[in-house]
């Protein structure tokens, strides 16, 4: 996903996204590239505000409204006709993918807070129904280079969560953490038990994605037997207030996946001076999954001539720990 700030017009932005999408979704690739080409469906794009042309907005907005799937000469002549709707679904809605799948990226440096049978409290920033907020409830199913899997978790978990682990790593064999609390901060805060809501998030799961769209419906199923606390807000103006509601005893986690990209780059630098206060204040946990270029003092610890590519990188108090899918579909660890 593009940071809003990252390119000059919306004909690159969506460039880019297409080549992004190539390898993952094809519908998206090519709607994309055709849309970076097609002056009179840019001018429509660049009506909505900046924050509102995002790639996987727009698009997400056109399948929320009825967009037929198909090939890009079906697409254009009921998206002109239908802008009016998209519009107004781009403008009311955000991007909130809150892909469940991640919590297998997450997990490896989770289990090294909760080590020791400490309990932990997670607090999810961009938390959008608080899909990531169960790493506990999932089960899931590492296999290696050489085909070993390692099986965690109840079997019986209506989600299971398969990852690659890449590199030449092992599987984890870890433990799932004891979680205590969980607790989402987000500007829009969607509930799965809301049909509205449920529907903006399958329409956000890319086209091709049929295995992603089951799993959002199976966790969306383990959220709504036990529904999270969500706050409305802003994390630089909610975090002491939230960090008030964790129980006494617990390690209190702050984690994010695939969140930063979307604020400014003086909001990013702003959220991690944050998570550095919070644990020197109040012994809080930094847990980010996020692209290289988005937090850049993360990146420029990674282990020289590492290859990121399309990945996440996954840090544990501003220190890289892993390279991650961007679904959470493969891991690869990080030495130290």
């Amino acid at each position: 996903m593009q940071p809003t700030d990252a390119v000059p017009g919306t004909a690159a932005w969506y460039a880019a996204f297409a080549e992004q999408a190539a390898g993952s979704s094809p519908t998206y690739a090519a709607w994309s590239r055709a849309i970076s080409r097609d002056a009179e469906v840019l001018a429509r794009v660049d009506g909505l505000p900046r924050d509102r042309r995002q790639p996987n907005l727009v698009l997400a907005a056109a399948r929320a409204s009825g967009a037929p799937d198909g090939p890009w000469e079906v697409l254009r002549p009921w998206l002109l006709d239908a802008w009016p709707r998209v519009a107004a679904v781009a403008r009311s809605r955000t991007t909130q993918t809150n892909e469940a799948g991640r919590c297998a990226v997450l997990l490896p440096a989770l289990t090294r807070v909760a080590g020791a049978g400490r309990p932990v409290a997670l607090v999810e920033v961009g938390a959008s129904a608080g899909l990531c907020l169960y790493p506990d409830r999932y089960a899931y199913a590492y296999t290696a280079d050489d085909g070993t899997t390692a099986r965690l978790g109840d079997p019986g978990a209506p989600v299971v969560l398969p990852c690659r682990v890449t590199g030449g790593a092992p599987p984890p064999r870890v433990a799932l953490p004891d979680v205590v609390a969980r607790v989402g901060i987000d500007l829009h805060p969607l509930d799965v038990g809301d049909p509205a809501d449920l529907a903006w998030l399958e329409a956000l799961v890319w086209p091709e994605h049929d295995e992603r769209r089951a799993r959002l419906a199976a966790a969306a199923g383990v959220v709504a037997a036990d529904p999270p606390t969500l706050v409305a807000g802003d994390l630089l103006d909610r975090l002491d207030d939230v960090l008030d509601l964790l129980p006494a005893g617990a390690t209190p986690v702050v984690l994010h996946s695939a969140v930063l990209a979307y604020l400014p780059v003086d909001r990013r630098a702003a959220v991690a001076a944050a998570m550095a206060g919070a644990r020197e204040r109040r012994g809080v946990r930094w847990l980010s999954n996020e692209g290289a270029a988005v937090l850049p003092h993360v990146a420029a610890r990674l282990p020289a001539g590492t290859d990121v590519g399309h990945r996440f990188v996954v840090a544990l108090d501003g220190v890289p720990v892993g390279l991650a899918g961007q679904h959470g579909e493969s891991y690869e660890p990080l030495p130290g």
